[in-house]
Order: structure tokens, then C-alpha cells, then sequence
């Protein structure tokens, strides 16, 4: 559907109810699915948690690891979005087709390279995060079985995000919830021995989520090839996968470079900010351990409602790819021009939400009283930082990357992050040792380096990019 036939070209803004319906119905789901998910690595924590703190310490440092893979993973998923929206804002699903297989044997030969290096240097990758000897004992107990995780989380995100670029959402709202049972269900029963099962500690731990990850697969794989009548992606193996014969249509080459083309910068993006999340809390480590258990706390309340935020960059790299695809300039830009207003509107409700429910929050749990104060001053910091968070995040992660603009967000994450963030952040901190809320917010400050070059960049429409052809 246009949603902007007619209104598309004369109006600032989108004023069909239609765009708003899908738009709000994609935010939910993906919204849904990314807490359920995060729910499963919080139902680990607190089981190991309550099993020995050695155990939780040795499987919180592998999934430093696994938060590589899953930025990773992420990225890949996000430039196949970018690419096949625009291919179904004109309801052309083959080359989609043709375009997620050759992602998909790419993230396979990946995936295996990533479980090789964790199998021949377990210890070696263990022992960036610790030094501790009982630490990586238990980390590589975890990491032995958790490994072949990745594979499946790899090509499982891979094809969800086949799905999501034809707005087919739903699915990953019950792949999160099967995980969250099964990882549940086994984690109580591996970890701690009940019903009459082995006590294993962290490795039933990683065997729960090795399940759990197998059961996501199969049900995505299964929803594909019985279910999903809108791409019908095992049919170009029944009908000839070289269905770009014709002079006309795309070929796999001019696919793979395309998506080559928006997958490096942006996949070099995500790992230039993910590669700064842990110097960030090394940073607040190294001055108290009361800021350790105040960032802990706040960043816990913060990310569920983060979720919100990246559910609405999703989106808005669907809505705009699809905008995109359909080839009316006009209406590309009063879509962005919507999709960048809604945004960081949603966004400062959200930020009165954390402030209003910090106390209550709070009172759960038992800190000392520097902790708490920490805690409290923490997050009204971080109130503030979800407004420009949902302006430059859905902006820069969901319009511009969505349109294919990967090579200026790489630029901009790159001198924000590491040439202006975190020197500035570390000055703060050991040279001129600054109070520990100043540093949180030089840590939080690229929301404020990435607006205005976004603005201009946005104002400057340079970023609508037409990735498809045929």
C-alpha cells in the first residue's frame, strides 16, 4: 500500500492512519521480542546468581564474548533489512529471496569461525576480561557448550530478519517466548539438580541455552518453509534459484555487492561502539566499587525501557526502506520527517517514566547508602539520556542505516566514540577526577556530539540511498 499516494507529495508530514497502524504495530512486537530476550540472559544471571557467585562471575565474562557475536549478528541482520524493504516497498520478493540466501551461507561460514576461535583459544579470550583462575575455569566450563550457540543464534537472527524487511513480526515474539520457557525450564534443572537430574552448575547453564537456541531455529526454520506464503523462500530451490536470468532482473553478483557495500561500514560501526561498552564500565570501575553497583542497577532499569527505543529503529529502517522502494522522493521525505518527530517524542515520556519510578525502583533492592545515592543520581542522569537517545538512535540506527547512509554513521560513531567520548570521559575520571556523576555523563555525552551533525545530515536528504535494482 502507498501510504502517501496523495498526501505523500503535498503534506510535511504522513497523514494516512494506515502508516501509523503498521508503524505501531511493528514498534509492539519488536518491543515484545527484545524484552522477552533480554529476559532469558536475566533469568541466567539470576539463577546463577543464587547458585555461586564464581559461576555467575565465569558466565558473565563469556557473554562478553556472545555480546560481540550478537552486535555482530545484529548488524548483518539490519543491512539485510535495509536492502529487502526497499525490494518490498515495490512487492518484489525474489531477489529478497535470492539476497537472504547468500547472507545466510555467509553468517554460516562466519558462525564457524567464531566457534573455532573459541575452540582453540578458550582460556586466551577468557582471560581479556579476568585474571582470575577460578573465574576462567568456570567461564570455559560455560564456553564449551555455549559455543555452538552461536551458529544457531546467527542464522536464526539472519532469517527474523528476512521476515521483519517484509514486516512479518509476530514470529519473533514466539521464538523469544519458547526460548524463555525452555532456557527456564532447563536452567532449573541442570543448575541446581531438581527432579532428580544432575547438579552442574554453569555448564547446565549453557546447556539450557544451547537448547533454547535450537528450539528458536527450528521454529523460525519451520515457520519458513510451512507456514510463510509472503516470500516463500524454499520455492526458488523447487523453481531454480537462478531466477536472474533475465537481462532485467538483479543478479546475485550485483546483490552481494550491494549488500557488501551497506554491511561493512555498518557491521564495522556496531563493533566500534560495542568494543567502547566494556572500557565504559572498566572506566566506572576503577573508581569506586559503590559506582559498579550504582551503574548496575540503573543500567538494569534503563535497558528494559532502551527496548522501546531500538524497536523503534527497527522500524523505522522498515517504514523507510519500504518508502524508499516505492520511488517517490516526496513521500521518502515526509516519512523520515514523521518517523524523526515520533521518535524522541515516545522517547521523553519514556524519560519521565525512569524518573518518576526511580524511587520504587530503588527500595528493592538492599545498597549501602553512597550506593544508593549513586544509584538515584544515576538515573535521573539517564532520564535525560533517553530523550537524546531516542532522537539520534532512531535516527541514525533506524532512517539513515535503514536508507543504506552505513558510511556516514561509521564516521560519525567512530569520532564521537573513540575521539571524543572516551578521551573525555577518561580525562574526567583520572586526570582531573571529577565526581562520578560528571563522568557518567561525559560517558552518555555522544547524544549530544551526534545530534547536530545528524540534523544536518538528515536536513540534507543526501542520506536516501536506492539500494535496489531491476
Amino acid at each position: 500500500m502507498n501510504h502517501t499516494e496523495t498526501a505523500g507529495r503535498e503534506a510535511f508530514f504522513i497523514k494516512d492512519r494506515s502508516f501509523y497502524r503498521d508503524f505501531a504495530r511493528l514498534v509492539t512486537t519488536v518491543a515484545a521480542q527484545n524484552l522477552i530476550a533480554y529476559s532469558v540472559n536475566m533469568l541466567d544471571n539470576i539463577m546463577l546468581g543464587s547458585y555461586s557467585q564464581s559461576a555467575l562471575s565465569g558466565a558473565a565474562i563469556v557473554n562478553q564474548i556472545f555480546f560481540m557475536v550478537q552486535q555482530a549478528s545484529l548488524s548483518i541482520g539490519q543491512s539485510l533489512v535495509a536492502i529487502s524493504s526497499q525490494y518490498w516497498g515495490r512487492r518484489d520478493t525474489e531477489p529478497i529471496r535470492r539476497l537472504a540466501w547468500i547472507v545466510l551461507r555467509a553468517v554460516f561460514i562466519l558462525s564457524l569461525l567464531v566457534v573455532g576461535v573459541c575452540t582453540v583459544f578458550p582460556e586466551q579470550l577468557l582471560r581479556i576480561f579476568t585474571t582470575s583462575d577460578e573465574i576462567v575455569a568456570e567461564g570455559m566450563g560455560y564456553l564449551s557448550t555455549l559455543k555452538y550457540s552461536f551458529v544457531l543464534f546467527m542464522l536464526s537472527n539472519c532469517m527474523m530478519a528476512m521476515l521483519r524487511s517484509v514486516e512479518i513480526v509476530k514470529i519473533s515474539v514466539v521464538v523469544s517466548c519458547a526460548s524463555l520457557v525452555v532456557n527456564g525450564g532447563i536452567n532449573y534443572t541442570l543448575i541446581f539438580g531438581n527432579f532428580g537430574a544432575p547438579e552442574m552448575g554453569v555448564a547446565g547453564a549453557a546447556f539450557g541455552t544451547l537448547t533454547a537456541r535450537t528450539v528458536e531455529f527450528l521454529i523460525v526454520l519451520g515457520y519458513i518453509a510451512f507456514i510463510d506464503k509472503r516470500l516463500n523462500f524454499f520455492g526458488q530451490f523447487r523453481e531454480g534459484r537462478n531466477a536472474a536470468a533475465d537481462p532485467k532482473t538483479v543478479t546475485n553478483a550485483e546483490l552481494g555487492s550491494t549488500y557488501f557495500k551497506v554491511s561493512v561500514p555498518m557491521l564495522t560501526s556496531a563493533l566500534t561502539w560495542a568494543l567502547s561498552v566494556p572500557m565504559q564500565s572498566a572506566i566506572l570501575g576503577r573508581i569506586s566499587d559503590d559506582a559498579i553497583a550504582a551503574n548496575s542497577v540503573s543500567a538494569t532499569f534503563f535497558q528494559y525501557l532502551k527496548f522501546i527505543v531500538v524497536a523503534i529503529s527497527t522500524s523505522n529502517a522498515v517504514m523507510i526502506g519500504k518508502s524508499i522502494g516505492r520511488g517517490d522522493i516526496n513521500e521518502v521525505k515526509a516519512t523520515g520527517r514523521t518517523l524523526a518527530v515520533i521518535a524522541p517524542c515516545i522517547g521523553a515520556v519514556l524519560g519521565v517514566i525512569l524518573f518518576i519510578m526511580r524511587g520504587p525502583l530503588l527500595s528493592s533492592y538492599r545498597l549501602n547508602e553512597t550506593a544508593m545515592t549513586l544509584a538515584d543520581h544515576f538515573i535521573i542522569i539517564m532520564s535525560f539520556v533517553m530523550v537524546g537517545m531516542s532522537y539520534q538512535m532512531p535516527l541514525s540506527s533506524g532512517i539513515l542505516q535503514g536508507s543504506g547512509d552505513s558510511r556516514f554513521c561509521l564516521c560519525l560513531n567512530f569520532i564521537s566514540t573513540w575521539l571524543i567520548v572516551m578521551p573525555l570521559s577518561c580525562m574526567a575520571a583520572f586526570v582531573w577526577k571529577l565526581p562520578v556523576e560528571i563522568v557518567v555523563m561525559f560517558i552518555q555525552s555522544d547524544q549530544i556530539f551526534k545530534g547536530l551533525p545528524l540534523t544536518m545530515r538528515f536536513r540534507s536528504y543526501k542520506w536516501i540511498h536506492k539500494l535496489t535494482k531491476g
